[in-house]
């Protein structure tokens, strides 16, 4: 069940044209796909513009309401509004190889399922009221111009950051305790371990093919705390790159505040990135896998 893709919420279409940017010229995504308002798309009722960006080997999408999206009252307007909000993301998608066994497996450990109407065959979704705030979206097709479809394909690492891979994904948890009960008791993913981080305890699930840090905060009005009652889902990605002195030089050149410490993590400042908390590293937590050999491991059937 490899990750497919990230995604987080522009709440006006306006905004992504630079955030794109940002995002190419700091961290040298690469444009895998752009799904844009056209004559055509708009009279098929096209809602949103988005691009799938590539951040070494993972898909960002930016998603912001255009078309038909940018009428009040429109479902998946609606919902991007909403969500855009600095360090609130919509989630994750999941590829699965059979979308029935897929929805049986999630329906067995209690999950409601939503459908989408006309897209029953592609893809269901696992509302994030089920996960922490953690949107899964758990899709039979691939994304359009995704390059991982090559088996032969591996990110040239030649961005100005140096990026290996993607190393985590971190989730605010109101607790260590009720994170294991939902991700290794009901979803079956490992447990990786427990570390202390400077900002929350951490314990880390292996989660498809990448990992899951859950983040419990140690008071009430700690950042992860207070994104744990008030946001939930999302809390940060982390990237390993290949020299961090390297990459933290070349982001302190542009100007970027940065935040953390090189020798262990580090990140632009949020309110410098596109309000996301995105944290670079040179290191690997112990039992983590290596970004660049990607385990791929299956947990639901199919």
């Amino acid at each position: 069940m490899p990750l497919v893709h990230v995604s987080w919420a522009l709440a006006d279409n306006a905004a992504r044209p630079a955030c794109d940017a940002f995002f190419r010229e700091v961290f040298g995504a690469r444009t895998a796909h752009e799904i844009l308002i056209t004559p055509e798309t708009e009279k098929l009722g096209l809602d949103r513009e988005e691009s799938l960006l590539m951040i070494g080997d993972t898909m960002v999408i930016p998603i912001a309401p255009a078309g038909c999206g940018a009428q009040e009252g429109n479902a998946l307007g609606d919902m991007l509004r909403r969500s855009a909000a600095p360090n609130r993301w919509i989630g994750i998608a999941l590829k699965v190889g059979d979308l029935t066994v897929a929805d049986a497996w999630f329906g067995q450990r209690g999950f409601k399922r939503h459908y989408d109407p006309g897209m029953e065959a592609f893809y269901f979704l696992v509302p994030r009221g089920q996960a922490m705030g953690l949107r899964l979206e758990i899709v039979k097709q691939d994304m359009p111009g995704d390059p991982r479809r090559d088996s032969a394909w591996r990110p040239d690492c030649e961005d100005p950051l140096g990026i290996e891979g993607l190393q985590a994904i971190g989730i605010s948890a109101p607790s260590l305790a009720e994170a294991r009960e939902l991700f290794h008791g009901k979803l079956d993913w490992p447990e990786l371990g427990t570390r202390a981080l400077p900002e929350a305890d951490c314990a880390a699930f292996a989660m498809a093919d990448t990992v899951l840090e859950a983040l419990e905060g140690r008071e009430q009005g700690d950042a992860v705390a207070v994104h744990a009652r008030e946001v939930k889902g999302i809390f940060h990605l982390v990237f390993k790159v290949r020299d961090a002195d390297r990459a933290a030089q070349y982001l302190r050149g542009r100007g970027l505040p940065l935040i953390g410490q090189v020798a262990d993590r580090f990140a632009i400042a949020p309110e410098a990135a596109q309000g996301r908390l995105i944290w670079l590293t040179e290191a690997t937590p112990q039992g983590y896998p290596v970004p660049g050999s990607r385990l791929h491991r299956t947990t639901v059937p199919g």
